[in-house]
């Protein structure tokens, strides 16, 4: 069924998402064949253990409940095309319960994620928190946070939650800063560029940069290329990315969250967060 907007004729949602994907393989298919190494620093867990690490964050309700009002004093909006209330406490309990002493953000925006991501740090004394984006998130002429209508940019988030020491703002491609850096992380959260062919690059990037039994996280990782939510909206290119590295011999898990405990968007719990672990 097609609908009209402004005098436009809409294309169908089903027909949009097939011309997408098809666009990414091409674009994908035009990128050489990388390497992947360190395929074995991944940790090793099932998917039970992940649905069993999900469910126990509930325990910590309490602590969740401050992190909540202390975001909510921070006025980071959920209109900005980011990650979802519901995603934000996933990433806190990830980050929470596998305890990782470094972790890599790459894709800064308004800084939603870096701020649960270096709430769940904060217990551990010593971990620290890198964050990327191609653009300055911080700059203070441009104001790009104001665009996306955030009170405060990432860094003014940072501070005001107490963590300025514990966290790291480089502004730099994904690619760039993975080939030049000598840091070592155990989490890396993927959610720069969500193209098929940089993630397909990104990934055994950030392997190369991963601890002995780090994890990698994948936002708007759609399995199947299926829909997750009511509008049927489908980013292709870290699935696409995902076949083609394990099509050439790369030794990958790669777990979906799922349907979380609690709510995400759109009134149900479905997220397109996915864990790429060890077998």
């Amino acid at each position: 069924m097609t609908l009209l907007r402004n005098g436009l004729r809409l294309v169908p949602q089903s027909v949009r998402r097939s011309v997408r994907s098809g666009r990414e393989k091409l674009r994908l298919a035009t990128s050489r064949r990388v390497t992947v190494d360190n395929a074995s620093a991944l940790r090793a867990l099932s998917q039970q253990s992940l649905t069993h690490l999900l469910q126990a964050s509930l325990e910590q309700a309490e602590e969740w409940a401050r992190v909540t009002r202390t975001t909510a004093e921070l006025g980071i909006t959920d209109k900005a095309d980011g990650i979802n209330p519901g995603d934000r406490r996933a990433l806190f309990a990830l980050v929470s319960a596998l305890r990782p002493k470094a972790v890599l953000e790459i894709g800064t925006h308004i800084g939603a994620s870096t701020v649960h991501i270096a709430e769940a740090l904060r217990p551990q004394g010593g971990a620290s928190l890198v964050t990327v984006d191609i653009s300055d998130v911080n700059d203070p002429t441009t104001r790009p946070w104001r665009s996306f209508g955030a009170r405060m940019s990432p860094r003014e988030l940072i501070g005001k939650i107490g963590m300025a020491a514990s966290v790291r703002f480089v502004t730099a491609s994904s690619l760039e800063y993975l080939r030049t850096t000598h840091e070592r992380f155990d989490f890396v959260f993927l959610d720069g560029d969500h193209s098929a062919k940089t993630v397909y690059r990104e990934l055994p990037s950030a392997l190369r940069v991963l601890n002995p039994g780090g994890a990698i996280l994948l936002h708007d990782y759609f399995p199947d290329l299926t829909p997750l939510w009511p509008d049927g909206r489908v980013l292709p290119g870290s699935w696409l990315a995902v076949q083609r590295l394990r099509r050439e011999g790369a030794r990958l898990t790669v777990l979906p969250l799922g349907d979380l405990p609690w709510a995400t968007k759109q009134g149900t719990r479905r997220t397109s967060l996915a864990l790429v672990v060890g077998s």
